[in-house]
Order: C-alpha cells, then sequence, then structure tokens
C-alpha cells in the first residue's frame, strides 16, 4: 500500500461553496476513486490550508491517476472545485495539488 499526502490553498471566500460540494460528493466521482484502487481518503482544512490524504493499494499508480484524469465526471467535478483552489509555490511542473512527504507513520 502507498500512502499520499499533499497540500493546496483555499481562499476564505471559497471555504463554504468548497466544503457545500464536499458534503455533496457525486456517487460517480466516488466511484472512479474507488475503480482506481484508492481508499480511505480523507481532506481537512486548517485556515487556508486543505491537506488530503489517501491510501492506493494498487500495482499500477500511474494508470490509475490517468483513469481518474481522463474520466468525464471528475473533469466536470473539477471545473466546480479547482478555481476553489490555488497551487503552493513550489509544488512540482503540472501538479495542482503538492505532494508532500512522510516523515512519521506508526500502525
Amino acid at each position: 500500500m502507498k500512502r499520499v499526502a499533499s497540500v493546496i490553498g483555499i481562499a476564505d471566500e471559497n471555504i463554504a461553496e468548497y466544503e457545500r460540494l464536499h458534503r455533496e460528493v457525486w456517487p460517480s466521482v466516488l466511484a472512479r476513486i474507488s475503480e482506481s484502487n484508492i481508499r480511505n481518503y480523507s481532506i481537512y482544512r486548517f485556515e487556508n490550508l486543505l491537506f488530503s490524504y489517501f491510501e492506493y493499494v494498487g500495482s499500477d499508480y500511474r494508470s490509475d491517476m490517468a483513469a481518474i484524469a481522463a474520466d468525464q465526471n471528475t473533469q466536470e467535478w473539477w471545473k466546480l472545485t479547482d478555481p476553489l483552489q490555488y497551487g503552493l509555490p513550489g509544488r512540482a511542473e503540472g501538479e495542482w495539488w503538492q505532494q508532500i512527504q512522510e516523515v512519521f507513520h506508526t500502525d
């Protein structure tokens, strides 16, 4: 299993809408996440910082992430959520949510 954590910014004026959307996540988006071998997916907010965490249980991470990106319903979802966020400085080329390094873990 691969643990993945990421961060992104959100402006004050977008917090309420972002949280409303996530209280009403589309079933098709949730299904695609599951079909792409993602489990235990969470998003947290601290002030203007969103933190996401998920566990990847598949065997071809790139392919599964590409399947999410190619999914029409997910693309429509992102049209609603992406404008509410802003990328943080220092993220990798082509990265929207900036993946962050794990420094400690215990089971």
